[in-house]
């Protein structure tokens, strides 16, 4: 069994060391696009002026390294007071490339818009809040809860997902391909515009792809993540068990 999977190869191989033990199976990784920040020409078709935010939420370090690459650029020096909200711890920790940690006022969730959302409580509610985006992604889970609550806030696009040249994968000798974002199916359809699924079976990871694949009318084997396939590698393992 040939898997290919969406991924740059992971820093911990050896969930997938133990399936190429236990099902023979043969994984390769290649990213099928990258995050790259806008230039500051792109970020100013969106009209936004950074000053006027007090307070600005990430949840990728993508965005952060954009954020400071365009205050930068703009000449925008980052006040002191500036308050920031981030998904997670790990993502937060990240901030410490561009400013002292222990001097300023960061917060974190644990992963979800509603945990980000929990942290605005009154005392920031007279804040104006940069909700940062990746060009395509859907913010109407984090947005609608800012509406809620009545904030103030606006979106902006940071970061932009970029096909990858895929022309050297022969999709064909592949059983098995793993997709974890609507952008590696926009970077499938424009690397292979007459692309047929046929007999190769596709795991979706993260319910943002599924949509992306029903609507390049391709069939998925397997959706996750589930409670019993948390991770990519636990996924695979779960196909190719049901497999044998």
């Amino acid at each position: 069994m040939k898997v290919l999977i969406s991924q740059q190869v992971p820093s911990n191989l050896a969930p997938y060391e133990i399936l190429q033990e236990k099902f023979g199976a043969e994984l390769d990784f290649h990213p099928f696009f990258l995050i790259e920040p806008l230039s500051a020409r792109e970020f100013r078709a969106e009209h936004i002026n950074l000053p006027d935010y007090t307070a600005i939420v990430f949840s990728s370090r993508h965005a952060i390294d954009a954020y400071f690459k365009l205050c930068e650029e703009m000449r925008f020096k980052v006040p002191e007071t500036m308050k920031y909200f981030c998904s997670t711890e790990a993502v937060a920790m990240y901030l410490q490339k561009h400013i002292v940690y222990r001097k300023r006022k960061i917060f974190f969730g644990t992963g979800t818009p509603a945990s980000i959302a929990a942290l605005v409580t009154a005392k920031h509610k007279g804040e104006k809040f940069l909700i940062t985006m990746t060009e395509g992604s859907n913010t109407t889970p984090i947005t609608a809860l800012f509406t809620a609550a009545k904030l103030d806030y606006t979106v902006g696009v940071l970061v932009k997902p970029v096909p990858q040249d895929l022309h050297g994968i022969d999709l064909a000798s592949y059983d098995l391909a793993v997709m974890c974002n609507p952008a590696d199916v926009a970077s499938l359809k424009e690397n292979f515009p007459d692309f047929k699924q046929g007999t190769l079976k596709i795991i979706s990871f993260g319910k943002a792809v599924v949509r992306s694949l029903e609507e390049a009318g391709c069939e998925i084997a397997l959706q996750a993540p589930t409670p019993e396939a948390t991770s990519i590698s636990k996924a695979v393992e779960l196909y190719l068990q049901s497999a044998k």
